[in-house]
């Protein structure tokens, strides 16, 4: 009986809060007779706000408070799931405090992760669809769960062997929405993994998840605050943390997104009362939070916001803490980590025949072999890198006799479309459409067909084929054609227009060195530069007193690829590294001169050799600012003359280099220089130093002060070298090796249309600053 009297005592403690919350009840429980009274803690939904619960299992650690039940849902869930395991409020605030959140919901894989030959097509597009039996399906307006999975399978894998969730230290439950019926789902056994990846899935945001004969999605739809659930498993004193917002007035719903919120959360809404007013301690951070469901960014300050609601229920807290310790409470041991383990079997589920091979060999993961489950999440990545696929998603069943790998995946349509917008000032507004057809063309193949629709169009039709045992050999061959109306500077000052025509054929055969960073290989390709006037020249003389102008070299190389970049927009980390060595076998100049005392042209250039390489490397100073340092230097080595032959240095543009502009062109001769228009400058040498800090500051808001210094030269390698540090010559000139400097910032956003930029910088010898605006995914170079 004065047990019964002390457990009221308590009661009577947290009367005020609960009348003050809504919270007050017809009657108090009692405790029930000869045993502890049954604990549960409830953690409601709310996306990134749902990190605000953690100071509340500190709290409960602090007190010795150890809950006999756990009921999360969606973000609720995961920490609650995590606190189930036996991880402790600090722990998971130290896993959580160390997690890259942008990364994490941003979806997908990195591009860390993507193969080598597929990294040129990797992130490329605004749009993508998938052509499915005569419809188009949005490819990438959902999240891809991808990392997401895989942080909460490494975080899970302690407890992998679980599949009932009342054998966790502390017995757990997650709530999830049946979209096919349109009823809650109270999941309790299975995959741990499966049901919080379940239990967040926001419709509109994340995939459904499949299980069993249905579809599941965020518990937060029907119950986002599930006290009812513990009620009815039995709870005696029900510890709620609810990050929920109320729900919108009528004066505050006065725009679409508020509304569409509100309507998805009505069921919600609906049973939000009743089950605050069946908590016995009820933490209200409700007004309390400065950031929004979507802030994952603002962690560390949701968190400490997370202590507010508590400061108000802590005497409460402790009055519960000394009540209980009269009893004895349920021991939780740390989640302890697994060592490696061998498979005996692995399946492979949802891979058509076509990509089998290919896939089976990325995820490179064999039986009878140990690994770490970080190994087995590396194969996967491996697999998702072959970008074939929206996800694959994996299962490990254990039982006494055997350890099998299930692998799931996703396939996407064998038929893609893709586009994007794009406008600058030197290109205009262009379109980019690509089709991406898979399997085409025999299997472990890509065909592409990408067409620049705009005022100065471009079409590239691409053909890749893996082969090989473990397909790390590629074969691709390309044909690429641009039609520019080509703005030619001297002296830094535009001065003339000529139609410029560049026609491409290349063929390489390529073999991945490692299956997800670098390449070598070889190949040969045709390359022709023709050029005419925009006006006839009877009628109107143009500057250089040309009709005509066709160069075409033919070309065998060598090449590297490495690239451990994290982003294609905007990388915070990882190094790109290209090195090539080309050799001439043959090359041709025709030119007709309007100018009778111009002798024409037509016949062969001298040969050479051309060796260059491109360095970028990105590391971070803090979470919010990186340093870029690139490094570029190509030279061509003329070989000398004989007979009639024509010098390459004198006349030939085709296999030069192009420095100017702020984007990377569809050329791989064209070498980014801001200040300078795109192809200002074409230069037979040239070594190039940029520095630049990229400062993200706010969201996808960037600012990147930078620094580019470069010597160039403009005839033979030997000419070149004796003056390149020495040389007082100015680059406007275009005669002698010379120095090229600008400095300047680019403001940018990073856009669902694509990168935004506006750069303004000034450059040496003009003593000019020269701005660009530039938006959108324009067509980029195949490597």
């Amino acid at each position: 009986m004065n047990r019964v009297i002390l457990f009221l005592t308590i009661m009577g403690l947290l009367a005020s809060s609960v009348a003050n919350a809504q919270d007050t009840k017809s009657e108090k429980p009692t405790l029930p007779q000869g045993k502890k009274p049954k604990v549960a803690l409830v953690l409601s939904g709310g996306g990134a706000k749902g990190l605000a619960h953690i100071p509340t299992l500190q709290a409960l650690d602090s007190l010795g408070i150890v809950p006999d039940l756990v009921v999360g849902n969606s973000m609720g869930s995961i920490v609650g799931a995590l606190y189930a395991m036996g991880y402790s409020g600090d722990s998971i605030h130290g896993i959580l405090q160390k997690t890259n959140w942008d990364e994490l919901m941003s979806g997908g894989i990195s591009l860390q992760n993507v193969s080598p030959e597929e990294k040129a097509e990797f992130g490329r597009y605004a749009i993508e669809m998938d052509w499915v039996e005569g419809n188009l399906r949005l490819g990438n307006f959902l999240v891809n769960d991808q990392s997401l999975r895989e942080f909460i399978s490494i975080l899970t894998f302690p407890v992998y062997d679980v599949t009932d969730f009342d054998d966790l230290e502390i017995p757990f439950r997650a709530l999830a929405t049946d979209i096919v019926n349109g009823k809650e789902v109270v999941l309790n056994k299975g995959s741990l993994a499966l049901a919080m990846r379940a239990s967040m899935s926001i419709p509109g945001v994340f995939q459904a998840v499949p299980y069993e004969e249905t579809l599941l999605i965020d518990g937060g739809l029907l119950n986002n605050f599930p006290v009812d659930v513990a009620k009815n498993m039995g709870a005696d004193i029900i510890i709620g943390s609810d990050v929920g917002d109320k729900p919108f007035t009528k004066e505050t719903l006065n725009k679409i997104p508020k509304l569409m919120s509100q309507a998805t959360m009505l069921n919600s809404n609906i049973k939000r009362p009743e089950n605050r007013a069946l908590c016995d301690i009820l933490i209200d951070h409700s007004g309390k939070l400065s950031y929004s469901t979507a802030d994952f960014n603002k962690a560390n300050i949701l968190y400490e916001d997370g202590k507010k609601a508590l400061s108000e229920k802590i005497d409460t807290l402790t009055a519960l803490s000394t009540m209980l310790k009269q009893y004895e409470q349920r021991t939780v041991s740390a989640p302890k980590k697994r060592g490696k383990f061998s498979l005996d079997t692995i399946t492979y589920n949802g891979i058509s025949k076509e990509n089998f091979a290919l896939v089976k060999a990325h995820a490179n993961i064999e039986v009878d072999t140990l690994y770490y489950i970080e190994d087995v999440i590396a194969g996967v990545n491996r697999a998702m890198g072959t970008t074939l696929f929206t996800q694959i998603a994996y299962d490990l069943d254990i039982d006494e006799n055997e350890v099998a790998l299930h692998l799931n995946g996703v396939e996407r349509s064998p038929h893609q479309l893709k586009g994007g917008l794009h406008y600058d000032g030197y290109h205009g507004i262009g379109v980019v459409f690509n089709y991406t057809g898979r399997n085409i063309i025999g299997n472990a193949s890509r065909t592409l067909i990408t067409a620049d629709i705009a005022e100065q169009p471009k079409l590239r039709l691409q053909y890749q084929k893996n082969f090989g045992h473990d397909r790390n050999w590629w074969w691709r061959a390309e044909l690429y054609g641009q039609q520019l109306k080509q703005k030619v500077f001297l002296k830094g000052e535009y001065v003339e227009n000529v139609r410029n025509r560049y026609h491409l054929f290349d063929n390489q055969a390529n073999w991945n060195i490692s299956p997800l960073r670098s390449y070598i290989g070889i190949g040969l390709k045709y390359d022709n530069t023709n050029i005419k006037p925009t006006v006839n020249p009877e009628f109107n003389e143009n500057l250089f007193k040309f009709s005509y102008y066709n160069n075409y070299d033919i070309e065998l190389y060598a090449h590297y690829d490495y690239n451990s970049m994290n982003q294609v927009h905007f990388a915070t980390k990882g190094t790109h590294l290209k090195s090539y060595l080309g050799r001439s076998l043959y090359g041709n100049l025709n030119v007709v001169f309007t100018d009778n005392t111009i002798p024409d042209y037509d016949g062969a250039t001298n040969g050479f050799t051309r060796l260059g390489i491109d360095a970028d490397k990105r590391f971070g100073l803090s979470d919010k600012v990186v340093t870029v340092l690139g490094l570029s230097g190509h030279f061509i080595f003329e070989d000398t003359k004989t007979g009639d032959e024509i010098l390459f240095s004198d006349a030939t543009l085709n296999s030069k280099y192009f420095l100017g502009g702020n984007v990377n062109a569809a050329r791989s001769a064209y070498h980014v220089f801001p200040g300078l228009q795109e192809e200002e400058l074409v230069v037979s040498q040239f070594i190039k130093l940029t520095i630049a800090m990229q400062i993200n500051a706010m969201n996808n808001i960037y600012i990147t002060p930078h620094i580019n210094a470069a010597s160039i030269g403009f005839g033979d390698f030997g000419d070149y070298i004796n003056n390149a540090i020495n040389s007082d010559a100015k680059w406007s000139e275009a005669a002698e090796s010379s120095y090229l400097i600008s400095t300047g910032t680019t403001f940018s956003y990073n856009s669902l249309l694509g990168p935004i930029n506006f750069d303004v910088s000034w450059v040496n010898n003009i003593d000019k600053l020269r701005f660009f605006i530039g938006i959108g995914f324009h067509l980029n170079a195949s490597n």
